[in-house]
């Protein structure tokens, strides 16, 4: 398995979210890129957001959320030199 261009535009808009204020959530408005626009949609399908243009993480999209952006974290930090 390898992360797909699909598979990172859904991580970059799970990377969007405010986890600290799961009241927050996002609208992906017409005028985004279709890739932002169809991987919202994918992860509306998929259960991990509320609405086809975003809305709120649902428990497995705040679960899949916090993951990716850990994945991140541990990705972009730079070693100590």
């Amino acid at each position: 398995m390898s992360f797909t261009p699909d598979l990172i535009a859904e991580l970059e808009i799970l990377a969007l979210y405010n986890l600290s204020n799961t009241k927050e959530g996002l609208k992906v408005h017409h005028i985004a890129s279709p890739t932002a626009i169809a991987a919202t949609q994918r992860l509306h399908e998929k259960g991990l957001v509320t609405l086809p243009d975003g809305g709120y993480l649902t428990s497995l999209g705040l679960d899949a959320a916090q993951h990716a952006q850990d994945l991140l974290t541990i990705l972009t930090v730079e070693e100590a030199a």
